[in-house]
């Protein structure tokens, strides 16, 4: 860490993660390799040795006070986050333009990988031509457009985000897909398959049951489910300040013991891989397209901008490299199956 101005002292001791992340944004201390400096923090366990500050505080007793992920507030991360640009998004993910972690195993560049991820997710749940598939999250229409593709399945995909809903439309033309604006407790059909990848990040602790019983709901029967989602390793109530305020507003990682919680007495668990190491892998790579693309980006956006954008993708890296967040696979069922789940890797 490279302290440029000594008020950063001042602002990290009375504010926290949230002074710590805005005072870099303001150009206030600097670090050769964010990454590294936040995965030292963090597997030094800084949580536990520093102070719980009033943002994290005054998120906590919003939280308790509060469902900030109901319904009014459901288009709120997606016009602050997702509407930014699909200029920014498409310089830096894969062709496929996937905003969730990459599936690494055999693949050599991002694009194998996530492409490896969207294949790995239709044989978990064994796609089959002609299948009906909720798409919850739908992005900007990548797991739609690989699903009607390759798999031959029909495809709903709904989003909260506008920039996502008219770009995957465009990119889904001519296919079998469906793209809808619209929050996921109005989706009333039924389905062969529901997918949900990296969307549960934004339903809060509040609503894991309503969301489940969502997927219950638009399942036929001895239908499956496939969630991939950051988790964390202890139940939270809120998350980190920062991230909330220039990132992800209103969204939180659920933990191993939420998610059991929220799916007990209504659905089957068949499956639950983690690969939370991948995250580190795909947000570097992320990184260094958003880093090579950004003499053309800096056109549109600001210094200040740039700053914070490094921040989130190299803190989220750090987090996942320490083992702070994880992130899974699951595999759910409504009812009993007719045969034993093989689980596929």
């Amino acid at each position: 860490m490279q302290v440029h101005d000594p008020r950063t002292y001042r602002r990290i001791v009375l504010e926290g993660s949230l002074g710590l992340g805005e005072a870099y944004m303001d150009g206030w201390w600097d670090s050769p390799r964010l990454d590294q400096f936040f995965t030292t923090l963090l597997t030094g366990d800084i949580k536990s040795v520093a102070d719980t500050r009033w943002p994290v505080l005054a998120l906590t007793v919003k939280a308790l006070l509060k469902n900030c992920q109901s319904q009014k507030r459901a288009f709120q991360v997606g016009e602050e986050h997702y509407d930014l640009g699909n200029d920014l998004y498409e310089a830096m993910l894969d062709s496929r333009m996937i905003y969730t972690c990459a599936y690494w195993k055999n693949a050599q560049t991002l694009d194998e990988a996530q492409e490896a991820k969207l294949d790995l997710v239709c044989r978990k749940v064994g796609l089959k031509p002609g299948m009906k598939v909720l798409d919850v999250g739908c992005g900007w229409g990548g797991f739609a457009q690989f699903a009607a593709e390759r798999y031959g399945a029909d495809v709903v995909g709904i989003t909260i985000s506008r920039e996502q809903a008219e770009l995957a439309r465009r990119r889904c033309e001519g296919l079998p897909v469906e793209i809808r604006l619209e929050d996921y407790r109005d989706c009333r059909s039924q389905f062969d398959r529901v997918i949900s990848l990296g969307m549960m990040e934004h339903v809060g602790q509040r609503n894991y049951r309503t969301y489940m019983q969502m997927i219950h709901d638009c399942l036929k029967p001895g239908g499956l489910a496939l969630i991939q989602v950051c988790g964390s390793r202890c139940s939270n109530r809120t998350t980190d300040p920062w991230l909330d305020k220039y990132i992800f507003p209103n969204s939180m990682l659920p933990s191993a013991n939420q998610i059991g919680k929220a799916i007990d007495g209504l659905l089957h668990m068949q499956d639950w891989h983690a690969f939370g190491r991948y995250y580190d892998r795909t947000l570097m790579a992320w990184h260094d397209n958003f880093e090579q693309a950004w003499g053309e980006l800096s056109q549109k956006y600001s210094e200040r901008f740039y700053r914070m954008w490094n921040y989130y993708l190299l803190l989220c890296a750090g987090i996942f490299r320490s083992g702070e967040a994880q992130l899974w696979q699951v595999v759910l069922s409504r009812g009993v199956l007719p045969d034993v789940y093989e689980a596929v890797r």
